[in-house]
């Protein structure tokens, strides 16, 4: 396949959790494919530094600073993007948090907290996208963020893993439901990367947590936000073109589910 099946020139994306992260890598490397790219976050400071990166750069962005909870701000973003370029291809629902208790430690507030935003967040972004794609009716593609989580339970990670597993079945079923408007949805499942969430621990503790993990991989080390970054190109590009309903998992081979 050509290597302009990766070239997004004269298309338009939404990132959230734009801010940092795989995010913020993500937007880049969207920018960098051509697109133009809205960088979204509830750390607003953080969108528009991203954005800003993306024009030094030579590359097309704007920053809205923006709460995945509240749907009416998704629909604006959507609205805004859509009123900047006349379209909307890509929709990359990256925002995402984390929250450590166990099972019987876990409050409901907690719980209401990280699903709110991992689930109920991702849902807004892939239902305002997703109309505003069958409104135009030219295709296009949502990419979802899931996680390692969602392939073994990970003590502590109730709330986490859970609203990550809800956003696997979000995205089959929307899939089924939109592909005859040539809209693709997939979701990509990371293992361990180096990012602002798993950097909340010390050194120290972040060492002792990445050392197993890179002797479990075949490949011998952990992730960065570029490793995901690519696999979001992949499924925003048309090298992608007959991929829908999927779970793509850049996790260095630490599971390999059939």
């Amino acid at each position: 396949m050509p290597l302009t099946a990766y070239d997004l020139t004269g298309r338009t994306a939404i990132v959230t959790g734009a801010a940092s992260g795989i995010g913020r890598a993500t937007a880049v490397l969207l920018a960098e494919a051509g697109a133009t790219v809205h960088c979204a976050d509830l750390d607003g400071e953080g969108a528009r530094a991203t954005a800003a990166a993306i024009a030094d750069a030579g590359g097309s962005a704007r920053p809205h600073h923006l709460d995945v909870t509240r749907r009416d701000q998704i629909a604006a973003a959507v609205d805004a993007a859509r009123r900047h370029t006349g379209r909307l291809d890509v929709m990359a629902n990256i925002a995402g948090i984390m929250h450590t208790s166990t099972v019987l430690e876990t409050a409901d507030a907690d719980l209401d907290r990280v699903w709110n935003t991992n689930f109920k967040g991702v849902l807004y972004g892939c239902q305002e996208a997703a109309r505003a794609m069958i409104a135009a009716g030219t295709g296009g593609s949502i990419v979802t963020m899931a996680s390692g989580a969602i392939d073994t339970g990970a003590p502590g990670l109730l709330c986490y893993g859970a609203a990550k597993a809800a956003v696997v079945q979000l995205t089959r079923t929307l899939a089924g439901e939109v592909g005859r408007h040539g809209i693709r949805v997939n979701a990509i499942a990371p293992g361990w990367v180096r990012t602002a969430m798993t950097d909340r621990h010390t050194a120290e503790a972040r060492r002792q947590a990445e050392e197993p993990m890179s002797r479990r991989s075949p490949l011998g080390r952990v992730g960065e936000p570029e490793d995901i970054a690519h696999a979001v190109l992949h499924l925003a590009s048309d090298a992608s073109s007959f991929t829908t309903g999927q779970i793509l998992r850049p996790n260095g081979g630490v599971a390999m589910p059939w």
